[in-house]
């Protein structure tokens, strides 16, 4: 495995596990965009389980590699939904959308590698 891609899978996995707990933390800025998006509370902690579940898949895929392409493929849909949340539901600017666009290429990349 290069050091690339090992790179490539802790940023993924960091990025999400942050992503996850502030999801969980319940934050201001993460509940308000949260309401900004129209869905209800509960689908937040849906979306932070899923998360975390994708870190630890791609977490544990040195050991089990079959499980970065599932992985990887799970959170590139959650970051199609996020693109979808902050674009057509809270009508956010593009730039709203950038950590979900970087994410979802980084996914998309964590399966073709």
């Amino acid at each position: 495995m290069s050091l690339t891609l090992v790179i490539l899978k802790w940023i993924v996995i960091c990025m999400f596990a942050f992503s996850s707990a502030i999801k969980f933390l319940r934050t201001k800025s993460m509940v308000r965009h949260w309401n900004e998006y129209r869905y209800p509370m509960w689908f937040m902690h849906v979306t932070a389980i899923l998360e975390l579940i994708g870190s630890f898949g791609i977490l544990i895929s040195s050991w089990v590699p079959a499980t970065l392409i599932y992985a990887a493929a799970l959170l590139a849909v959650l970051m199609l939904g996020a693109i979808h949340a902050h674009l057509a539901r809270a009508k956010h600017s593009p730039f709203m959308a950038i950590n979900a666009c970087l994410m979802l290429i980084l996914s998309i990349t964590l399966i073709v590698a």
